[in-house]
């Protein structure tokens, strides 16, 4: 039960959903059926809708592993959503990259998700499951934006002239997921970005505005680069931008937040009144 599982949870009408979701160890679970991961069985079998965002390690997707073949043998699922992550696409030297692009994930992360989609894939086609794969690109939202990055002090402007980035704000990847669970298709593969990929500069520099602050200083990549931590590696690694019109297309989708700027915006705005955007 993850940051987006969270938010999409949040966003279903109590009145026709009921939400489990697994956790693991004491992690608190609010305003919904904590089920500790290993005994997830029961849940498992009651439900008619199953979201899986467990990231896998070098030993698989921990949910295929241990719970593939009570899902095979599940006889009134409607929808599977498997969250995976638009890095399969690997390094596109820039280029827009829709679902039909060629997958060649570069870090081991993104190798492990591609090695987990086509193995959900595999199963969801021998046992005719309802399998649907949603390619996030870099989620934020509140309390996991550039904007608390800036104000803990952590946000570095980097210049990499030609690199831009996709984004998603979590309310709009859960509202992806409502509609396809509205429309199931399985087989179905989709973007999840907004319509403005940037340089992540920008968004730092922005950020700082509205907080009223001063942007950090601009840093070559070159000199950046041997003071980042080996996951931050990875994210400089590769340039594409991400093609949304899938969810535009066959999803009905419109997006809330098109672009971070309305998306931090909002963020603003939220905590400034006290509210909850989840």
């Amino acid at each position: 039960m993850g940051y987006t599982a969270r938010v999409l949870a949040a966003s279903l009408d109590r009145k026709r959903w009921q939400v489990s979701g697994t956790i693991r160890g004491s992690k608190a679970a609010v305003e919904f059926d904590a089920v500790n991961f290993r005994a997830a069985e029961a849940a498992l079998a009651a439900a008619t809708h199953v979201l899986v965002s467990v990231p896998p390690n070098a030993a698989g997707d921990s949910v295929l592993v241990r719970y593939g073949d009570q899902l095979a043998a599940h006889g009134n699922l409607r929808w599977i959503g498997y969250l995976s992550t638009t890095g399969v696409y690997g390094d596109t030297g820039g280029a827009l990259a829709d679902e039909s692009a060629p997958c060649n994930p570069t870090n081991v992360r993104s190798r492990w998700r591609l090695d987990a989609e086509r193995a959900w894939s595999v199963l969801a086609e021998n046992k005719r499951m309802p399998l649907h794969i949603f390619r996030l690109a870099g989620i934020y939202g509140p309390g996991r934006s550039t904007l608390d990055n800036v104000r803990a002090g952590r946000a570095r402007r980097i210049d990499r002239p030609g690199y831009k980035f996709s984004r998603i704000h979590v309310a709009d990847a859960a509202g992806v997921l409502r509609a396809s669970i509205a429309a199931p298709a399985p087989g179905a593969i989709y973007n999840v970005c907004d319509d403005t990929p940037a340089a992540q500069a920008d968004v730092v520099a922005h950020a700082s505005g509205l907080l009223g602050l001063e942007p950090p200083p601009l840093v070559p990549f070159a000199a950046a680069e041997a003071d980042l931590s080996p996951m931050a590696r990875t994210f400089w690694t590769d340039n594409r931008r991400i093609d949304n019109s899938r969810i535009k297309r066959d999803l009905g989708i419109t997006l809330l937040y098109p672009d971070y700027r309305a998306g931090l915006a909002a963020i603003m705005e939220a905590e400034n009144s006290g509210e909850n955007m989840d």
